[in-house]
């Protein structure tokens, strides 16, 4: 007998209820296509002279459809220590943020029409305000990223000519994008000057020619030279711009709206001190230090923003509704130091005093204790976490967490795996022969209470 004909058959199969439920949620054709894939691989089994079994193709149809319509893009509890991890999305947005980013995408706005006048409007205009109010700028324009600000700044204001920038200033941020291919890429020529450590006013003023198009200035946001070092404070540089008729631009990568010195913080440049010491031109992030959506900020000179505004890459470049929408949210917070502190989650996250994160951990260690019994031993630890996303790289914020050791039951390894394996997938970090969780970020205490039982350590990893 062909054992192949022990196999149910596909009509057979749909019948049965478990088949009805599946319809229900994922669609006839779907599960049927599932279905017949499923039974010719175990046809193809039985023709290899494998054991034809018929039991549990509905089951192993269930768990494939769910694992398929699971999406890709997840939420997860970022306990790595970095507070705006570029890998896990940076800024969390603030509930009033959220809540209008919301409304905005489930309703028709008034993104490009001017209410009052009944007529076409230009979407900058729903947060260019409040940008020029937070940092002291004329005008104002938002595309999606500070790399593509300052592409756009530059194809603007210098295609085809020269911008002088310091040699120390010539960063590579995320993903391997430097400073010095953005430029390329913008259509403009680098005129580097100094050397990695000291650059002087000398050095930009013996540098400008028939070509130069504009000086440019760099925070050095993600790295920091020590020792002997020196850097052309940026009034300096403003003054000798104006004394050649060039713009002085100001990539300020971070960009704080808020003088983070008042919190407890390390310092950041503002965007605000940068246009009193004379850019003409300030390019920053929307959703690092700012806490916003995922944008880059321009703000400066009319004359300038305008000019960019023109630009035919603005085109290809602009935010959507529902970026702008949250993004008008969080500068609204903005204008109350103390408001923006209480609600915008990357300025909560980064002054949470550490003996609240200390009282977190102590609460959590019993249970999480308990729920490795055997397989590791878990201790509070203080520990530091960093701000992230380039800003600050030395400074580090004292925190506390827990720290997983290895008793030879579960590696180190599987244990990280573990605990990504969940249903909200928790991400630490390894560190020294142990796996840590940094509690600075962790709000939902319930959250991650309520899935330590579905830890499984034995298939993760593999």
């Amino acid at each position: 007998m062909d054992p192949r004909s022990a196999l149910p058959s596909v009509d057979r199969l749909l019948r049965r209820p478990e088949a009805t439920h599946l319809i229900a949620h994922h669609g006839r054709d779907t599960v049927l296509g599932m279905l017949r894939g499923l039974l010719q691989a175990r046809r193809m089994a039985a023709g290899r002279g494998e054991p034809a079994d018929g039991d549990g193709v509905l089951e192993e149809c269930a768990a494939r459809l769910a694992a398929q319509a699971r999406p890709s893009l997840r939420a997860v509890l970022n306990l790595t220590g970095t507070v705006n991890h570029t890998n896990l999305g940076r800024a969390l947005l603030s509930r009033p943020a959220a809540e209008a980013a919301f409304q905005a995408m489930v309703s028709a706005t008034n993104l490009e029409y001017d209410l009052d006048r009944g007529a076409r409007g230009d979407r900058d205009c729903h947060v260019e305000a409040l940008i020029c109010r937070l940092t002291g700028a004329e005008a104002a324009t938002v595309v999606n990223n500070n790399a593509a600000a300052v592409l756009l700044m530059l194809n603007t204001l210098a295609l085809g000519q020269e911008v002088v920038v310091s040699r120390g200033e010539l960063v590579e941020i995320g993903g391997a994008f430097r400073v010095p291919e953005v430029m390329a890429r913008a259509g403009c020529r680098l005129q580097e000057v100094g050397a990695t450590n000291r650059t002087h006013l000398r050095d930009f003023a013996n540098a400008v020619n028939a070509e130069t198009a504009a000086f440019m200035k760099v925070h050095a946001s993600n790295y920091a030279i020590e020792g002997f070092t020196a850097e052309v404070p940026q009034a300096d540089l403003a003054a000798l711009a104006r004394r050649h008729g060039l713009p002085l631009l100001i990539d300020l990568g971070s960009g704080s709206l808020l003088d983070l010195d008042a919190f407890g913080l390390p310092p950041e440049p503002t965007a605000r001190q940068a246009i009193r010491d004379g850019a003409d031109a300030v390019t920053f992030s929307g959703d690092k230090l700012l806490g916003g959506p995922q944008c880059g900020i321009i703000a400066g000179a009319r004359a300038l923003v305008d000019r960019m505004r023109a630009n035919p890459l603005k085109r290809a470049l602009r935010v959507d509704k529902i970026i702008l929408t949250a993004l008008g949210a969080t500068l609204q917070a903005h204008a109350d130091p103390e408001r923006a502190r209480a609600e915008i989650p990357t300025l909560r996250l980064l002054t949470r005093p550490q003996d609240e994160i200390r009282a977190l951990a102590d609460r959590l260690c019993p249970p999480v204790r308990a729920a490795l019994s055997g397989r590791a031993e878990v201790a509070v630890i203080d520990c530091l976490s960093q701000i992230g996303s380039g800003a600050r790289p030395v400074d580090l914020l004292p925190s506390a967490g827990l720290a997983f050791s290895e008793t030879g039951a579960v590696p180190v390894a599987r244990i990280a795996q573990g605990f990504r394996a969940l249903p909200l997938p928790v991400v630490g970090r390894v560190h020294k022969g142990r796996f840590l969780l940094d509690l600075r970020c962790l709000e939902d205490e319930a959250a991650f209470l309520a899935q330590l039982d579905q830890l499984d350590f034995g298939r993760a990893g593999g």
